[in-house]
């Protein structure tokens, strides 16, 4: 029996606010008073930012349950509600938000009984990692101490306890092997195993893929599949087959290529239900970039004291996740999404990363368990290799030799979109002073910079006594100082800018305030690089001529470092040489990135490069601005992945549900290999989705709702989330327009017991609001309309999707380039048929899921409705039809409860009991 605690709790919701004292009963209590008692008396909390967001506060403190969950259960899944503590806790879930505030105190009980007791899986450094906590102000410090009694003897810390990587001899190279149609339809079925039934199409699919796994013909020719299966044929089963098998026959090694690191989450699970741990002896591992990974010196930094505050709190509650995570994955891994979030900290988990590329590889004390090269010693031996699209392209740029000779790209109408990020150029405030702290490290005064910060320091021991490479090294120093400083962007804004390319991005600022003809819409501001203004060619060229002697200087620092790794290889110790290769590794990316940059200066004053894009850009967010820049894109960035992607592989699978257009099929699925131009042997497969959309599914456009009118939008939303009784994800197009249809809605939709969430307004990551819409069949998501490559949510807890209005392109300089290049009003009709098919994609996930589909506004054209299957019915409808209509179809979950808005404004009723 748990043992009560002597604090009071509190929860609020978008309307209420309740407490629950020892001995009391549950009473409300206004907003501003919950805020003075948090001030006062420790509460206990579930999430404190999402109370304070809820209290109108900017924050608020307490006994956050969410703080001592991951203490007691790190690396462990649990949604951060009080019905997901519960699961986690096997407790019953409150009913109510009364009975949530009671409760809190008895989760609380449950988590530090669980303290002692002696079967508890956690108990690996668990009281020194509560002493430090405890010393560092953590406010269940003292509770959990109080429980915890210390080990019989000194444990090993976390470096000392983290698996060793062990090396193993280099790959041999694959045997040239040719499947056949037999083996591997024979593969899908030991794949499916019992639990699974065939798909239709499914098997004709695997096999299709087959050519991309057969020798190539000649060397630059690569055997080209572009595959596009409809959702429900089975896709990931239906690749995993030949891949699986050319793996293992072979010897050589598959990459999978998803687009977002959810989507890896999401395919290594399936991985996992369906082939054996190992394949022909080798294993299969996921890899993503280094930024995605704790940064074991960074993390020894931060637990000695370099963070401050409330950032040192989750520093130690990270190196605890540390000492449990599978892989130690930052982003999308066993880390919980809500835990960074809960100390308004932007900025630690990143610093606890190697985001900035100051890697010291072979030098640094914990190389041999760094999560970061652990995960590129397994995917360099393993069989099969979950990648995301931007790291395969990363890895492309850098060198096409580490890319894999065969790879298999799910998820491929993003591929465009993947490489137009991997494959531009931004010369911009923030890229530069990242380079000068790279070369300098921290220079605020007072501020910590950690043991290993900036060039000099990292190079401190192998250049101190030899005279070259420590000159070389001083010019560097010096070169670098032309780069942007601290505070750059106050004095790119009072018009104090200080070196030439501070004096640069100013005078980019100026033209862009002069000749932006709209805000953006919070996206910030962009204008044409052609007629500069006054000063702006010579700015440029003052700046090109800058960087060339920082280009020049770390090309001399590499030189001498090369010589001196000549003249002293039997001196050095191992440390020194790692030192010397990671600066040179370092030095020539760094080098690169200034030459992209120069290239782009020439640009200005100069003729347009018909194969690129450039612009002036203003950043902003939150209406402050952030950044100025000067960026450049390909028009066609499909021309850097076959060059840099394809033409190195043997073999390629492009692969999505939503590959081509149905007003164009064959033309645009053979547009989709992404050739560029590159001679490829290709092979075109397609084959339809097996569900029964006409039965499933239905579309309704609404004819009477306002486009862009946050009062009719509101009036719509509410009407629809009450008719399906919850279940929506709804899609915007403008931050703003979400923010103000959210506060208008969510007090009466909570009143009726259907929770709304909200991207840009809940404290929270999408992962998860995504995790906390998927729990709740009641609950319903607003985000923007990136959202919808994010969410896979088969079942009853998505049954309706609403797009704001229709997903057009922003009208960027960039988007009318390519409207210009590539077929006009066509080809941005195509784009917009794209978004609203992989929308839709996302609504129906099996086969007996169901659900509605609405365009909110009368204009919608009908060409734009061919995005969705032959066989759905689509209607135009006044909304409150689609509201009669949505409720008969969605069927008997949907039964009327409390009030809600008619399009009038008059309260009606319908709700849904999930």
């Amino acid at each position: 029996m748990e043992a009560s605690l002597p604090y009071p709790a509190l929860v609020a919701s978008h309307g209420r606010v309740l407490v629950a004292a020892p001995g009391e009963t549950v009473r409300a209590i206004g907003a501003t008073d919950a805020a003075r008692r948090l001030g006062q008396t420790p509460h206990l909390l579930l999430h404190a930012p999402l109370v304070a967001a809820r209290l109108g506060v900017p924050e608020c403190s307490g006994l956050d349950l969410l703080e001592l969950l991951a203490f007691v259960h790190p690396a462990r899944f649990a949604v951060p509600t009080a019905a997901g503590l519960a699961r986690a806790l096997g407790l019953e879930p409150p009913a109510s938000l009364e009975a949530e505030a009671l409760f809190l105190g008895r989760a609380a009980a449950r988590l530090l009984a669980t303290l002692a007791d002696p079967r508890w899986w956690a108990r690996a450094g668990a009281h020194a990692s509560a002493v430090r906590l405890h010393r560092k102000g953590w406010s269940w410090g003292a509770e959990v101490l109080r429980r915890l009694a210390p080990p019989p003897q000194r444990e090993a810390d976390l470096f000392e306890v983290l698996p060793r990587i062990e090396e193993q001899p280099p790959r041999p190279q694959p045997r040239s092997v040719r499947l056949t149609e037999a083996a591997v339809r024979a593969q899908l079925q030991r794949l499916r195993g019992p639990r699974r039934e065939p798909r239709p199409g499914q098997a004709a699919y695997a096999t299709a893929l087959i050519p991309a796994f057969s020798p190539r013909a000649s060397a630059g020719v690569p055997n080209l599949v572009v595959a596009e299966a409809g959702t429900g044929t089975g896709k990931t089963l239906g690749y995993l087959a030949p891949a699986s098998l050319y793996a293992e026959a072979s010897g050589g090694v598959v990459w999978l290529s998803t687009y977002t690191r959810a989507l890896q989450r999401q395919l290594r699970a399936e991985i996992d239900a369906s082939l054996p741990a190992r394949i022909g002896g080798r294993a299969i591992a996921v890899r993503k970039g280094r930024e995605n990974y704790l940064c074991l010196l960074n993390l020894e930094d931060a637990l000695s004291g370099l963070f401050g505050d409330r950032s040192a709190i989750l520093a130690e509650l990270v190196a605890r996740w540390a000492r449990f995570t599978r892989d130690g994955d930052l982003v999308g891994g066993d880390l919980p999404g809500w835990l960074p979030a809960l100390f308004r900290s932007r900025g630690a988990i990143p610093a606890l990363s190697d985001r900035r590329g100051e890697c010291i590889r072979g030098a640094c004390p914990h190389v041999r368990c760094c999560f970061i090269e652990r995960s590129v010693h397994e995917a360099a031996e393993a069989a099969l290799v979950v990648v995301n699209h931007a790291l395969t392209f990363a890895v492309a740029v850098r060198s096409g030799r580490d890319l894999p000779a065969r790879i298999v790209f799910d998820e491929g109408h993003h591929l465009f979109d993947a490489a137009d990020s991997a494959f531009a150029v931004e010369l911009s405030g923030a890229e530069a002073i990242e380079l000068r702290r790279w070369i300098l490290g921290p220079e605020s005064p007072g501020r910590r910079a950690g043991r290993r910060r900036g060039l000099a320091a990292r190079l401190a021991d192998v250049a101190s006594d030899d005279r070259a490479t420590r000159s070389a090294l001083e010019d560097l120093l010096e070169a670098a100082r032309v780069l942007p400083a601290d505070h750059w962007l106050d004095r790119l804004v009072s018009g104090e800018a200080r070196g030439p390319i501070e004096v640069l991005l100013s005078a980019v600022r100026a033209q862009v305030l002069a000749r932006a003809e709209e805000d953006g819409g919070g996206f910030g501001l962009e204008a044409a690089i052609g007629n500069p203004l006054p000063g702006l060619v010579a700015a440029a060229e003052a700046a090109a001529l800058a960087l060339r002697a920082l280009g020049d200087a770390m090309a001399r620092l590499r030189s001498t470092l090369a010589a001196l790794l000549d003249a002293r290889r039997d001196r050095l110790d191992a440390g020194g040489v790692a030192r010397i290769a990671a600066a040179d590794t370092g030095l020539a990316d760094r080098i690169a990135r200034l030459d992209s940059w120069i290239a782009l200066l020439g640009r200005i004053g100069g003729p347009p490069d018909p194969a690129f894009v450039d612009w002036f850009a203003v950043f902003r967010s939150g209406g402050e601005e952030r950044d100025a820049a000067i960026v450049r894109h390909w028009l066609d960035p499909m021309i850097p992945f076959a060059r840099h992607v394809l033409a190195p592989a043997h073999g390629v699978v492009v692969t999505s549900a939503t590959l081509s257009d149905p007003l164009a099929r064959e033309e645009t699925l053979a547009a989709a290999a992404g050739a560029g131009g590159l001679a490829t042997a290709l092979h075109l497969f397609r084959t339809e989705s097996p569900f029964d959309y006409g039965a499933r599914a239905r579309v309704f456009v609404a004819t009477d709702v306002v486009p862009r009118d946050p009062a009719s939008l509101a009036v719509a939303f509410e009407r629809l989330i009450a008719a399906a009784g919850g279940g929506v994800l709804g899609l915007f197009t403008a931050i703003r327009r979400l923010r103000e249809v959210h506060a208008r809605i969510c007090k009466r939709l909570e009143a009726a017991g259907l929770p709304l969430y909200a991207q840009h307004v809940d404290p929270m990551d999408a992962g998860t609001l995504v995790d906390l819409f998927r729990a709740d069949p009641r609950a319903s998501l607003l985000g923007t309309d990136a959202l919808r490559d994010g969410v896979d949510v088969p079942g009853v807890s998505l049954r309706l999707l609403v797009f704001e209005t229709v997903p057009w392109s922003r009208p960027t300089i960039l988007e009318a380039a390519r409207r210009a290049a590539f077929g006009g009003k066509a080809w941005e009709e195509r784009q917009v048929r794209r978004r609203l098919a992989q929308a839709f994609g996302r609504l129906i996930r099996t086969a007996d899921d169901r659900g509605v589909f609405v365009l909110l506004g009368a204009g919608v054209p009908s060409r734009l409705l061919a995005a969705f299957p032959r066989e759905v019915r689509v209607e135009r409808l006044p909304l409150a039809a689609i509201v009669e209509e949505t409720a008969a179809f969605l069927g008997d979950a949907c039964k009327p409860a409390a009030p809600f808005l008619t399009e009038g404004g008059n309260p009606g009723s319908a709700a849904c009991d999930g």
